[in-house]
């Protein structure tokens, strides 16, 4: 198995974009099928204009996974600070787990961040989502307690953070 490709998004890789986020969200059980977060998990084509969305790609160009980054301070960051790099909804399709997808967009997203002169990075997780948690222990992000949140009442939210 070959390593994924990790970019920006293409306008050709919105649909499938928007789909692995659904499945994943959904799926998963994370997000209700009605919730109005659907839509925002689809609408890729806005997620890519407002931030920056990265999508890990196989060897024919098919999404395996995505995730928007954001810079601090700009309205898709929810919680990193001006010299922080943050992302959000992380997605990877079911047929893609456990190949290194989820890893692959957050070293991009480091990276990112350091292209970007950022001193670290922070987001913020749901308890339940564990195997991504185990992703970010790996790549050396710390949970950082003092800074968790409610992003609505009862979605309880964990932050990590990693400083460079």
């Amino acid at each position: 198995m070959h390593s994924p490709i990790v970019r920006r998004a293409l306008d050709h890789d919105l649909a499938g974009a928007g789909e692995v986020s659904v499945e994943a969200f959904v799926g998963d059980g994370h997000t209700r099928p009605g919730s109005g977060y659907v839509e925002l998990l689809r609408d890729t084509a806005r997620r890519n204009r407002e931030a920056e969305l990265l999508v890990a790609v196989d060897g024919d160009g098919a999404v395996l996974g995505c995730v928007t980054f954001a810079a601090g301070g700009t309205p898709w960051a929810d919680i990193a600070l001006p010299d922080e790099g943050e992302i959000r909804m992380l997605a990877v399709g079911a047929a893609a787990r456990g190949r290194g997808v989820g890893r692959a967009l957050v070293g991009a997203a480091i990276d990112r961040s350091r292209e970007l002169g950022l001193a670290g990075m922070a987001f913020s997780t749901r308890p339940e989502m564990t195997a991504a948690h185990r992703i970010y222990d790996a790549l050396g992000f710390l949970r950082t307690p003092e800074r968790d949140w409610e992003a609505a009442p009862g979605m309880d939210l964990m932050v990590y953070t990693m400083r460079f």
